[in-house]
């Protein structure tokens, strides 16, 4: 644990943060800029170290929180009051990977007949630090007006110095070339065998033949493999490791490639060859987030860092195949270059925030992705029509197999 003593403090606090009783505050923020904020811990009092990146989604904190796309990531949420609704044993995402979080205001008591636990007891209970009393607002801008840095969090009472605060920090590796899905996949195949919940149950896809597909876990969001179940899909959840001949040994009707974290560039090239093997199969492939960067990758196309990612439940989007605007749920800090896109890949989607790219389809294959979450968990759910669009090709190449 890394944190250090307050009596060591004096020296490092600016004498117009004196006028503002700091030393009622017990964390503080290092950004590797060298920009210092000091706020009040809650969650852990463990260290957390990781890029530094701002949502504006206003509710859905935990669905958030626990998304494996946030690993080595500190979350500086722009909505002032998180926390307020507490957390519950449904809006689990997955495992959570988050490096900390920064809010505005200490989290209150919690207030929600769902409840199940206070938020702050929460994160101490998956070891996950927070900092409050942040201006956010300004961490924001410094993000939107510089590029996605990276910050350490930790309490102040333990360490001698901030140096070596500064060491971690420094020394902590950029999200740019870093790998992370493989920490995080699954070790061994799993069926998924849970719903929606019953609060946004589809019960007009009950009737839908059972479908088999694979999907790949980079690290996978939970609703997405609820989406796939909902739609009668039997859903084999493994890991990025599966081989080309264990997945022919299966029989497939689809192939999925779910979100994760990291740089898509630095995947295991064993991961494009198998892609590469599944595309010349013609088999249905779906891609979301970090699948479908490596779709396009596999295709030829190339990806980059984005200056200061998407990430929140209000992103509009453009489909140009029916021209209507979409309202969607993002995450995601690199994105598919349009200049680098071969031929045979087509634009469906597009950001009408920057014109990114935010959808993409092949042109003679049936392989389609898209870079925001149909899901949603949170946000609108918009484009989950995109989940039966990946059900009637699946079934299309089922029938066509048996003909």
């Amino acid at each position: 644990m890394h944190d250090f003593k307050i009596s060591n403090l004096n020296s490092y606090i600016p004498f117009n943060f004196l006028n503002q009783n700091i030393l009622s505050k017990n964390s503080i923020l290092i950004l590797e800029t060298g920009e210092r904020f000091f706020g009040y811990s809650f969650g852990s009092e463990k260290l957390g170290v990781g890029e530094l990146c701002f949502n504006t989604s206003m509710t859905g904190y935990q669905e958030i929180i626990t998304d494996p796309s946030y690993t080595n990531q500190i979350i500086n949420f722009t909505f002032p009051h998180i926390g307020n609704v507490g957390t519950n044993f449904d809006d689990y995402e997955g495992k959570p990977n988050v490096s900390g979080i920064i809010t505005r205001q200490l989290p209150s008591k919690e207030s929600n007949w769902r409840s199940d636990k206070n938020f702050s007891e929460w994160l101490k209970d998956l070891s996950i630090p927070g900092i409050a009393g942040i201006d956010t607002r300004k961490l924001t801008k410094i993000i939107r007006n510089r590029k996605s840095i990276n910050a350490i969090i930790a309490k102040i009472d333990k360490t001698e110095s901030l140096n070596e605060l500064n060491e971690i920090l420094q020394n902590h590796p950029s999200m740019n070339g870093l790998e992370l899905f493989s920490k995080i996949s699954t070790k061994k195949e799993y069926l998924w065998k849970e719903n929606l919940h019953v609060l946004i149950k589809l019960s007009k896809k009950q009737n839908n033949k059972q479908l088999k597909i694979i999907a790949f876990d980079y690290g996978v969001k939970s609703n997405i493999l609820r989406n796939l179940y909902e739609r009668n899909f039997e859903v084999f959840v493994l890991p990025y490791t599966t081989t080309i001949e264990e997945i022919i040994s299966k029989n497939p009707d689809g192939i999925f490639l779910s979100n994760g974290p990291g740089d898509p560039k630095a995947t295991d090239p064993n991961v494009f060859k198998l892609l590469k093997n599944l595309t010349s199969l013609k088999i249905p492939i779906f891609g979301i987030c970090i699948g479908h960067q490596l779709i396009a990758l596999t295709l030829g196309a190339k990806t980059s860092k984005m200056k200061q990612g998407h990430r929140g439940a209000n992103h509009p989007v453009k489909n140009l195949e029916t021209n209507n605007v979409e309202i969607t749920s993002q995450n995601h800090g690199f994105i598919v270059d349009k200049q680098s896109l071969p031929n045979d890949l087509q634009i469906t989607h597009i950001s009408l925030f920057d014109q990114s790219i935010e959808g993409l389809k092949h042109k003679e294959l049936p392989i389609f992705s898209v870079q925001f979450h149909p899901e949603a968990s949170p946000g609108p759910t918009d484009t989950s029509y995109l989940f039966d669009k990946f059900y009637k090709l699946c079934l299309e190449y089922s029938n066509a197999k048996k003909n």
